[in-house]
């Protein structure tokens, strides 16, 4: 296995495989939910993908306007992460990921920049790897090379949409 500073690494022959974490990282930190990057989502506009993504988690709005005001990006997910049951919007685990796909898709097709990075990583396998091993982390990333990596999955959706033309990019 090969690692190039980009974060690209390379497990066997023909396959390639993008990892991501943190939002500074350049130039694949774009990919991550906390990179600070606007865009309008269901008329509201939203400073990162983890806002728009985590204002559909709460219940009552007066908790939702409490996560979306948290200080920063890395905030909303910690004060979303952490919310009571009762206080979680019905059918949230039902709907989450079709929630996540709706925010990437907005964000990617409003920001062409963005889109074009996507774009630009060809058919490469895209990992969230984060480095705490939890429930969360297994879920929308890889931890030691466990997990879902669902966020992984909705960006290589999105970037096959956006290949196709299913999802325009609008023009600056």
């Amino acid at each position: 296995m090969t690692e190039s500073p980009f974060n690209i690494i390379e497990p066997e022959q023909n396959s390639l495989e993008i990892h991501f974490y943190r939002a500074n990282e350049k130039p694949f930190g774009v990919f991550s939910n906390l990179f600070k990057r606007s865009f309008s989502f269901e008329g509201v506009e939203y400073p990162t993908a983890e806002h728009a993504y985590q204002a559909g988690k709460a219940r009552k709005e007066a908790v939702r306007d409490w996560i979306l005001n948290a200080p920063s990006p890395a905030l909303v997910a910690m004060a979303a992460h952490g919310l009571y049951t009762w206080d979680i919007a019905p059918n949230w685990s039902k709907i989450k990921f079709s929630r996540m796909k709706a925010v990437l898709i907005e964000k990617y097709s409003q920001n062409p920049d963005l889109a074009e990075i996507l774009i630009s990583t060809g058919d490469a396998r895209l990992v969230e790897s984060a480095t705490t091993d939890n429930l969360v982390n297994r879920t929308w990333g890889e931890v030691n090379g466990k997990g879902k990596n669902m966020l992984g999955v909705l960006l290589m959706e999105v970037r096959s949409e956006l290949k196709s033309e299913n999802i325009s990019p609008l023009s600056k």
